[in-house]
């Protein structure tokens, strides 16, 4: 999804509301609250659909589940409170997130000053709560007089942070249900404890789903074998050095790498929701195999070649008899046939 393509996915809001964030450098942090919720008119749904497409367009997005230490991250407790319990609404909810992200905001010695959207939102039937650090620029207007005026505005080109949290996905105690990307400086580590998010990686599974991943955009491009094996070829071999330097995975980075044409359309494809892919990993080596390597096993045979043999003609697939042939057998195995 491009910025200038109005997002596919429906978008319900059921609460919104946005509080202040004060936090100048070398500065303790204050916050300015809202005393009820946003009115849910046409500005509203216009603010949302912006927040969604701007951070559905953000590369390097991390991917987690909530800390099993409650006292020192209280973020499923608030939500337990307001969600399950419904002990709480919606605007007390937003109070108690906005001190604890004061808290967290509180010993960082960087300006992290910004308007704080928290939002309830249905996508397409999916209940999330969103929480956004969203920036202000000056722009210029013209008045009913035609005069030049400065006015305000929420810079989403300065989206400091940003989180989401499917509700259901917590409820069912999926293993990850927090999405969250880092902005302008350096906020996401103190970021992710205010959501008290955990977002341990483990290199084999998200190597596997990166690889994935890339078969997917390939099939989904239609490109012709050569382009599609240059693109998988060129995949395995970034891959493989990140693996053998121990350099972690930057999923915009891969784009530009892996396929320089149009970098922006495979950097979509790997920051799709529905993947959960996690920037950060470094990759195993064994797990990018299949990018190069086709391996399979019957219950009387075991195979494997690379990809390359097939555009040299050393393997031939018959699509007719469905037959495989293999051309240039080693001598060792031509004996041992013969001798069979």
């Amino acid at each position: 999804m491009s910025p200038n393509q109005p997002s596919q996915i429906q978008h319900t809001i059921t609460d919104l509301v946005v509080h202040r964030l004060i936090k100048e450098a070398q500065a303790p942090a204050a916050i300015e609250l809202r005393a009820a919720g946003c009115p849910l008119d046409d500005a509203a749904v216009r603010l949302v659909e912006r927040l969604c497409t701007h951070y559905a367009d953000r590369s390097s997005k991390g991917f987690g589940r909530f800390e099993e230490d409650q006292e020192s991250f209280p973020m499923p407790r608030l939500l337990r409170e307001h969600v399950v319990e419904r002990s709480t609404d919606f605007i007390t909810l937003s109070r108690h997130m906005m001190e604890q992200l004061q808290i967290c905001a509180h010993d960082e010695e960087l300006d992290a000053s910004a308007f704080v959207v928290i939002a309830r939102i249905s996508e397409g039937g999916t209940d999330c709560l969103w929480v956004a650090l969203v920036g202000e620029s000056i722009g210029s207007a013209i008045s009913g007089t035609l005069d030049i005026v400065d006015c305000s505005y929420l810079d989403f080109s300065s989206l400091r942070a940003a989180g989401r949290i499917d509700l259901a996905g917590w409820q069912r105690g999926d293993e990850r249900y927090i999405s969250f990307l880092k902005g302008r400086g350096d906020v996401a580590a103190w970021f992710k404890r205010f959501l008290g998010c955990s977002d341990i990686v483990i290199a084999l599974k998200e190597t596997k789903k990166l690889v994935l991943a890339l078969n997917q955009f390939v099939e989904t491009e239609r490109l012709e074998a050569p382009a599609r094996d240059a693109l998988l070829e060129r995949a395995h071999g970034y891959l493989d050095e990140l693996g053998e330097t121990g350099e972690p995975v930057a999923l915009d980075e891969i784009a530009r790498q892996v396929w320089p044409e149009q970098p922006e359309r495979l950097d979509t494809a790997l920051n799709s929701e529905a993947i959960k892919l996690s920037s950060g990993f470094v990759p195993d080596r064994r797990a990018i195999r299949p990018l190069v390597r086709f391996r399979a096993s019957g219950e009387q045979w075991k195979l494997e070649f690379d990809r390359s043999g097939l555009r040299s003609g050393a393997i031939q697939y018959d699509r007719a008899s469905d037959t495989l042939v293999l051309s240039g057998l080693p001598d060792y195995l031509k004996k041992m046939l013969l001798e069979e």
